[in-house]
């Protein structure tokens, strides 16, 4: 049986400590959301004590709740309560900063060398059919158990098809709310250890009333002063704001904000969001990509930083908002039936992005269709590492346009 890593109490409350111990997990933390929590708890609860199992449980279970990047949430909660304010910026920043540099450096070279790479580009658009086919597989067999979630989830896939617009998105998702709190009885919390809370309730309800002030005001300042910044700053914030189910998720949402209105082009955003997989760190450095490729008359690589930041504010502010009342709100039977509802929603906003824009951009013939079929039997039954799988799609990509 493997040994669990032998403790390593730290004693060291600064940002900096904090800083150098994610920026460690930032630079090798491979696998997506999932895997980000197992690498949490090895070196948190295991290695370095700074939480018990239990409350590990608990904020799990804060950030499942909670829109957005749930390993990232968690990342901020663990810096927020070991240093403070600055031990949860000194997280954030030590877990995100490789993979977005990283992002923001291919988004670059593609603008510069695009023609170089053609063949790589369209192997790092066939291995994201196969990334998204394996989160939508995962995630229906956890989300949608009953007749009753596969049966959202099939709505919602079809309702997002028809109407491919953010609203529209966001209608299915209120709906698939009130139908699972109407109809969805969810599984009983177990009693546990609470979820630490170093913030006062003060402090989260002024969190809060920023989180929901800038989600109502930002669109109304963008439409009324239709600067590109802020623009950008209202749809990545929005999107930062309503992605439920984990970093996946976020692709349909930011392909109908980037790519439906001009910004990005298809084959650009694809490529970026195949190139996501092969870095380690949170999927939504996306966002740093994107920045980066789009054009607001900033330079390239300050405008990738600045929607990096403005897509990850959501998660901060809701989890210092939540996190001193979250052991009441967890136990509230229908808030628990409509997250349940918006969950299988979920899975059918990505099913629906997995066939518009993905396959039919992507997988244009035979070739392309056995890529992404050996892409998605190496990732599902082999479990060869994410990156693994991405830097052989993209060689075989560029094999088959020689």
């Amino acid at each position: 049986m493997k040994q669990p890593p032998a403790p390593l109490p730290r004693d060291d409350r600064s940002p900096w400590a904090v800083f150098l111990v994610f920026l460690r997990l930032g630079l090798t933390s491979f696998g997506g959301p999932i895997a980000h929590l197992g690498y949490f708890r090895d070196e948190f609860v295991l290695r370095r004590q700074w939480l018990s199992e239990r409350a590990y449980a608990d904020l799990i279970g804060l950030c499942q709740f909670l829109p957005g990047p749930a390993s990232s949430q968690i990342g901020i909660a663990l810096g927020l309560g070991r240093a403070g304010y600055g031990g949860a910026l000194a997280a954030w920043l030590g877990f995100t900063l490789p993979s977005a540099i990283a992002l923001i450096l291919f988004a670059s070279l593609l603008a510069s060398h695009g023609n170089l790479a053609a063949g790589a580009l369209m192997g790092l658009k066939v291995v994201a059919v196969a990334v998204v086919a394996q989160a939508v597989w995962g995630m229906a067999r956890t989300l949608c158990p009953d007749r009753l979630r596969v049966t959202m989830m099939a709505v919602a896939t079809a309702a997002v098809l028809l109407m491919s617009s953010y609203w529209g998105q966001l209608l299915v998702l209120l709906g698939a709310g009130v139908v699972g709190m109407l109809l969805i009885r969810p599984e009983q919390i177990a009693e546990s250890d609470s979820a630490p809370a170093p913030v006062s309730r003060t402090a989260g309800m002024l969190a809060l009333t920023l989180f929901f002030s800038l989600l109502l005001l930002l669109p109304l300042l963008a439409a009324l002063h239709p600067e590109p910044l802020l623009v950008v700053a209202d749809t990545f914030y929005r999107v930062g704001s309503l992605v439920f189910g984990g970093g996946h998720v976020v692709l349909p949402l930011l392909q109908a904000e980037t790519v439906d209105t001009g910004w990005v082009d298809v084959e650009m955003f694809l490529a970026g969001y195949g190139a996501t997989q092969a870095v380690p760190g949170p999927l939504f450095t996306f966002a740093a990509f994107l920045g980066a490729a789009m054009d607001t008359g900033l330079p390239g690589w300050l405008n990738g930083l600045f929607c990096l930041v403005v897509v990850f504010l959501p998660s901060f502010l809701l989890v210092i908002g939540v996190m001193p009342f979250w052991d009441q709100l967890r136990r509230r039977q229908r808030i628990r039936s409509a997250l349940a509802g918006v969950n299988a929603a979920v899975v059918g906003l990505l099913l629906a992005a997995l066939y518009q824009p993905m396959w039919t951009t992507a997988i244009r013939g035979p070739a392309d269709f056995v890529l992404a079929l050996a892409a998605l039997v190496a990732l599902v039954f082999w479990k060869l590492p994410p990156w693994l799988v991405v830097l052989a799609t993209a060689a075989g990509g560029w094999a088959l346009s020689l």
